[in-house]
């Protein structure tokens, strides 16, 4: 299932471990944010991907997944509301990833050839999403998908193929809109930490210019 060769999903291991994730799943989605409830979430977090998760990690619920155990998350890894990941391929996320609502990462891939795809069978194909990426609301990752170090998907995007480091992606298909200087980035960020270690960090922040890209949750 994992080496992208096609697989049955009926098989009776694979239909016996989508139940217990389900399971836990419905828990998660159905917990309440109290103290207890938020430790509870962590619990099953863990559960879910067999412990594939790093620190500060945290999806708001509800949160829908095949398996859990293929997918590694690195630290400070955030989700919103209504996430999906189909696991039936390996995902990787790096560190400092945010998912606005309603984003989808598809691992799941059907025959092209319809009398194959009509017996039932599917194959994985893995996806991997580089450090401190931010994914736009309801944009889908497709099978076989790389994103690279410091990318931005537009909301509402699809993402057919891979995605080079620093850049700004959008649409449907999504395509290159901008490409970011990783040095100029550095510089920014310095310049913010220094405006921060001052007190003002927000007060000299200001919006995009009206009739520049933005890139909405």
């Amino acid at each position: 299932m994992l080496d992208a060769k096609v697989y049955n999903p009926a098989d009776e291991l694979l239909v016996l471990e989508r139940h217990r994730v389900r399971e836990l799943m419905q828990v998660y989605n159905s917990t309440q944010a109290t103290p207890e409830g938020i430790l509870k979430r962590r619990a099953l977090l863990h559960s879910m991907t067999r412990g594939r998760i790093g620190k500060g990690c945290w999806i708001e619920p509800p949160f829908q997944t095949d398996y859990g155990c293929n997918i590694t998350m690195g630290e400070n890894v955030y989700m919103n509301f209504n996430c999906v990941i189909l696991d039936c391929g390996k995902v990787t996320i790096g560190n400092n990833v945010f998912f606005a609502p309603n984003v989808q990462l598809f691992c799941a891939a059907h025959p092209i050839n319809p009398l194959t795809r009509s017996k039932g069978v599917e194959f994985g194909m893995p996806i991997v999403i580089g450090d401190d990426v931010w994914i736009g609301g309801g944009a889908i990752i497709c099978p076989g998908v790389t994103i690279g170090d410091g990318v931005t998907v537009g909301a509402g995007s699809v993402v057919t193929k891979n995605v080079p480091p620093y850049t700004i992606v959008g649409g449907n298909p999504a395509k290159i809109l901008k490409v970011l200087s990783k040095e100029e980035c550095e510089k920014e960020d310095r310049e913010y930490e220094a405006r921060k270690a001052a007190g003002n960090d927000y007060d000299d922040w200001t919006p995009a210019p009206k009739g520049t890209l933005i890139l909405p949750n």
